[in-house]
């Protein structure tokens, strides 16, 4: 696996997710007060984008049926998700967001 950069670091400011593509595969960055995190962009339950839902600390929501998210592990916190979502690791080096992706 390889980090590669996604984004500008000031590009992602805090509580407001922003999409990105890696690989052909949608991320969502979320800035949180003390950390950056990347999670696949798509819902385990309603197949709709991440990035339109509400960050709150450490989970983000799902705009279409109210799921909630841990930013950092991927587990579903509250219903009708029963799935997790894909967590990435991320670093920021020289001013840019860097994402580790698995091997296709």
């Amino acid at each position: 696996m390889t980090f590669r950069p996604v984004a500008s670091a000031d590009e992602v400011t805090e509580d407001s997710p922003r999409l990105v593509d890696v690989d052909g595969v949608p991320v969502c960055l979320v800035r949180t007060k003390d950390e950056v995190f990347a999670i696949n962009d798509v819902c385990s339950h309603g197949q709709v984008s991440l990035t339109e839902g509400e960050v709150d600390g450490c989970t983000i929501e799902c705009w279409l049926h109210g799921s909630r998210f841990d930013l950092r592990t991927g587990a579903p916190l509250s219903l009708p998700a029963v799935d997790p979502i894909p967590v990435y690791p991320v670093k920021i080096e020289d001013g840019k967001i860097l994402v580790e992706m698995p091997e296709a």
